[in-house]
């Protein structure tokens, strides 16, 4: 009788990922490519190589980033980050070394905010960092986009999971508005959802320093009608928005980093004590907001 043959595990090594990132990534690894893209490449790499990671012999982490998938997928974002959003950052100073655990308003239907503070870290920090995100519960489900959010940096976002990069000195970023802030409508752009208490729980049991993060530009990138509940209960997401544009505005994105704040407290504390400290964070935030709005001079400059 024949042996049942066992199911093909979870593609591992970098070469099983195709698409149009290995694609586009070809042209910037081969000599023959564009020259903004080899030297786009080049500089990424240059990036990974200084940054603090925790690599084996075959450049995995022990949460599954993986040097060569990451830099493919790097290369996607810093296009976005130089070309397409034209970043404006500013406060990457305020970045301190060691455990750091940033946190941002959040929009724009789509985590490109996420991945542009990413390639800030990256491409703009000194020396360079690698943003560790905090991935939605559902996001593994969807083809491709699990195996890939594990090999450029990001993780699922469980409590055990943020306190391990934590405690081995990575830098951290959550949405304490989660899909509440993705998922604005248009008229509610800028004005900040509630706030989880998570994150400051685990600021305090870890003893790590919170740097606010306020991303304007991404509420704009594509504007929201609403959710179509139907069609995301269909696919296993908490929503699935009505968007004006399938394709991300060409907006500027204008990123502020905050000075580090540190708090001190029972992790354990009741929620009312924890929430006076989360305000906190809401309130500077929303600060950081209103001056980088007043700054701009408009949606796409």
């Amino acid at each position: 009788m024949a042996t049942a043959r066992p199911p093909r595990a979870l593609p591992l090594r970098p070469e099983e990922i195709s698409g149009p990132i290995d694609r586009l990534a070809g042209l910037a690894f081969d000599a023959l490519g564009p020259s903004y893209l080899r030297d786009l490449a080049r500089e990424i790499d240059e990036a990974i190589s200084r940054a603090p990671l925790e690599l084996n012999a075959l450049g995995y982490d022990p949460w599954g980033f993986q040097r060569d998938v990451a830099r493919r997928c790097y290369l996607i974002m810093a296009l976005m980050y130089r070309w397409w959003f034209r970043v404006e950052t500013r406060g990457l100073e305020h970045l301190p070394a060691g455990r750091v655990l940033l946190i941002g308003n959040h929009a724009g239907q789509v985590a490109l905010d996420a991945a542009m503070i990413g390639a800030a870290g990256l491409l703009e920090a000194n020396p360079p960092r690698l943003i560790r995100g905090m991935g939605e519960y559902w996001l593994p489900r969807l083809p491709w986009i699990g195996l890939l959010m594990v090999r450029s940096g990001s993780v699922v976002g469980t409590p055990k999971n943020c306190i391990d990069l934590l405690e081995h000195g990575e830098a951290v970023i959550a949405f304490p508005e989660g899909v509440r802030g993705m998922n604005k409508s248009w008229t509610e752009r800028y004005q900040l959802q509630e706030f989880g208490l998570g994150f400051m729980r685990l600021a305090l049991r870890t003893r790590t320093p919170i740097v606010p993060v306020a991303t304007v530009g991404s509420e704009e990138q594509a504007p929201s009608l609403g959710s179509f509940a139907p069609l995301a209960r269909l696919l296993g997401m908490p929503a699935f928005p009505l968007v004006l544009t399938p394709i991300p505005l060409p907006v500027r994105y204008h990123l502020e980093f905050g000075a580090p704040m540190w708090f001190e407290g029972d992790p354990d504390d009741e929620d009312r004590v924890i929430e006076e400290k989360v305000e906190e964070v809401k309130e500077k935030i929303s600060e950081m907001l209103a001056a980088g709005l007043e700054r701009r001079t408009g949606i796409f400059t």
